[in-house]
């Protein structure tokens, strides 16, 4: 069974960051683009970033362009994302996903979850 773990969410004041990491074995990574979802309470779950197998290629949403940045570390076999500039508005619970490319029609493999809570 393919396990995705989220790691890194908390509490954050506005204007802070936070960095979240998502562990997957490597035969994952090589093959499987990542992305990162978030969920807020009462919302539909929305896409914020994705980063291709290669690392070549990534994807972020307008409501975090300039402010979040995926990565990958294949050395550590974790997806990286920096989250600079939170808004209270980012507060969700954060998930990881592989797929065979960013922009996939499904997700095949999904973490649990990490909260992030932005608030002063």
């Amino acid at each position: 069974q393919v396990q995705l773990v989220e790691s890194g969410g908390g509490l954050a004041q506005p204007g802070g960051s936070l960095r979240l990491s998502c562990a997957a074995p490597a035969v994952i990574l090589e093959y499987y683009a990542i992305g990162w979802f978030r969920q807020a309470p009462g919302k539909e779950r929305e896409e914020v970033s994705c980063i291709s197998s290669s690392g070549g290629s990534t994807f972020s949403a307008d409501s975090v362009k300039e402010r979040f940045t995926i990565s990958r570390d294949d050395g550590k076999n974790t997806v990286n994302l920096q989250m600079n500039s939170l808004k209270p508005e980012d507060t969700a619970v954060y998930y990881c996903a592989a797929a065979v490319g960013c922009g996939a029609a499904t997700y095949d493999y999904w973490g649990q979850g990490t909260q992030v809570t932005v608030s002063s």
